[in-house]
C-alpha cells in the first residue's frame, strides 16, 4: 500500500480545472493556484515589493520622534 505524500492530490476531490493566476497554464496541486514555484513565487515578489495592496480606511499613525 502507498503512503500518500502531503503534495499528492487526493482522489477523493472533483477535478475542478483552475488557471495559473500569473501564466494562464492549469494549475498544479502542489502549487495550487499556480502552475509551478515560479509563479508562485513572482506572485510572492509582488506581495512584499508592494505591487499589490489591500487599501484601508484607517488612517496612516506617524510615529513622533522625541
Amino acid at each position: 500500500m502507498k503512503v500518500p505524500s502531503v503534495f499528492d492530490r487526493p482522489t477523493d476531490l472533483p477535478e475542478v480545472e483552475i488557471k495559473c493566476p500569473i501564466c494562464g497554464k492549469p494549475s498544479v496541486f502542489m502549487y495550487k493556484p499556480f502552475c509551478s514555484k515560479r509563479c508562485a513565487d513572482i506572485d510572492l515578489g509582488r506581495w512584499m515589493n508592494g505591487v499589490y495592496s489591500i487599501p484601508s480606511e484607517e488612517e496612516e499613525e506617524i510615529e513622533e520622534k522625541k
